[in-house]
C-alpha cells in the first residue's frame, strides 16, 4: 500500500479495429478536488508506438476525480489515409469521411495513494474504457 498523498495516472490506446497500439493520439489531463470544482487543465502528452502516455503530470493534492480527453479524429483521419487502398469497402470509409467519434473523454474518481491505469479500446465507430492494473 502507498504512502502517498496523491494518485497517479497511465493510459494507453489500442485500436482495435486493426489489432494494433493507436500511435500519436493527443491526451489531455485535468483534474479537480470535488464534483462541484472548476477542472484544471495539468497538461497532456501523446500515445507512442506501443500505444502508451509514459508522461502525463503528476496530480495534485487534493484530486478526486480525474479527467482523460483523447483527441481521436486527427489519428483516425490519419489511419484512413494509410488504410484506403488496402480496404476500400472497410466501414470507415462508407459514410461520409466524418470521424464518428472525434473526442473521447473519460472521467473517474480518484483515491490519494493509488495508481490508476485507463486503457482505451478504440474502433472508428466506438470505444471502451476500464480500469486497468
Amino acid at each position: 500500500m502507498s504512502t502517498s498523498t496523491t494518485a497517479s495516472v497511465s493510459t494507453h490506446i489500442l485500436d482495435t479495429s486493426v489489432g494494433r497500439p493507436a500511435e500519436g493520439v493527443a491526451v489531455l489531463l485535468s483534474a479537480r478536488t470535488g464534483r462541484q470544482a472548476d477542472w484544471r487543465a495539468l497538461g497532456g502528452s501523446a500515445t507512442d508506438a506501443d500505444g502508451r502516455c509514459k508522461d502525463l503530470p503528476d496530480l495534485p493534492e487534493g484530486t478526486t476525480q480525474v479527467r482523460l480527453d483523447f483527441a481521436v479524429e486527427p489519428y483516425f483521419e490519419e489511419s484512413a489515409k494509410k488504410q484506403a487502398d488496402a480496404q476500400q469497402d472497410a466501414p470507415a470509409n462508407r459514410d461520409s469521411g466524418a470521424v464518428f467519434f472525434p473526442e473521447v473523454a473519460i472521467t473517474f474518481a480518484v483515491n490519494p495513494g493509488e495508481h490508476y491505469h485507463v486503457p482505451l479500446l478504440l474502433n472508428p465507430f466506438g470505444y471502451s474504457v476500464y480500469r486497468g492494473s
